[in-house]
Parts: C-alpha cells; sequence; structure tokens
C-alpha cells in the first residue's frame, strides 16, 4: 500500500471516529432532555419525554429544536409556578430561543463562523441551566 492511500484510509477512520463522537455526546444531550421532561410532573409538560428522540431526524430537527427546548423552559415554568416558586424567571426560555436561532444560523456558510461558536456556548449555558431548574423538582415516583 503506497504513502498516498495509507494517509487517505487514516483521514477517513479518523474522521469517522469524530462523527461517532459527535453522534455519541447528541444522544447524551437528548438523554438528558428527555430526563428533564421525566422529571417535570405529567400535568406541567408541555412535550412527553419520548419526543426529544425527534431531534435524530435529519433536517426536521432544524425545526423541532425550538419545540423541544422551548417547551422544556415552559415546562419548568409551569411546575415552578405550581410550587409557588417565581425566582427562577422565564427557566431559561430566552438563552433556548438564542440557542436556537444560533444553531440555525450555524448551518449557513460564511455565517456559521460566528454562529457555531456562539451556539455551542449558549448550548452548554442552557444545557446548565435546564440540570439546575430540574434538581430543584422533587423526583418523580
Amino acid at each position: 500500500m503506497d504513502q498516498e492511500k495509507m494517509v487517505e484510509m487514516m483521514s477517513s477512520v479518523i474522521g469517522l471516529g469524530i462523527a461517532l463522537v459527535g453522534l455519541l455526546i447528541f444522544i447524551g444531550i437528548i438523554l438528558f432532555l428527555q430526563s428533564c421532561y421525566s422529571r417535570i410532573p405529567q400535568e406541567h409538560r408541555k412535550m412527553e419525554p419520548g419526543m426529544v428522540w425527534l431531534l435524530l431526524i435529519p433536517i426536521f430537527q432544524i425545526a423541532w429544536m425550538f419545540f423541544v427546548y422551548i417547551r422544556l423552559a415552559k415546562s419548568f415554568q409551569s411546575a415552578y409556578a405550581a410550587m409557588g416558586r417565581n425566582d427562577q424567571g422565564d427557566c431559561g426560555e430566552k438563552l433556548a430561543l438564542m440557542y436556537c436561532i444560533a444553531a440555525v444560523l450555524a448551518c449557513i456558510p460564511f455565517v456559521n463562523c460566528l454562529a457555531l461558536p456562539a451556539a455551542l456556548i449558549l448550548l452548554i449555558v442552557v444545557l446548565v441551566k435546564f440540570n439546575g431548574l430540574k434538581n430543584g423538582l422533587p423526583a418523580t415516583a
């Protein structure tokens, strides 16, 4: 096997590895979002936990993420309001909207140079916010 073929094969293996790691991270995020919906009492959920798996559908996920993230924030708002707590503000609704918009902009050539880092940072902030809100709710049986 000549050196050029070897380099081509190695780059394919590395690319496949990176794609696999990205998919595993994405599945981890989906599992986290599902656990957030599961922690919210049924009467306050704006979406069923299993519906987050629709994020795995290519292209459809661009629109569906708006529903998943914003409805999760609204679900937290409803659950916290029922507990008589209004100290959480909008429960990350505006952050979730900003993340979704940045993620859509990250799909546009040239704009993605700025939007992708912003989307990644906003995703981390949103997930941390949702984790705090999830931990503030009593565990459901």
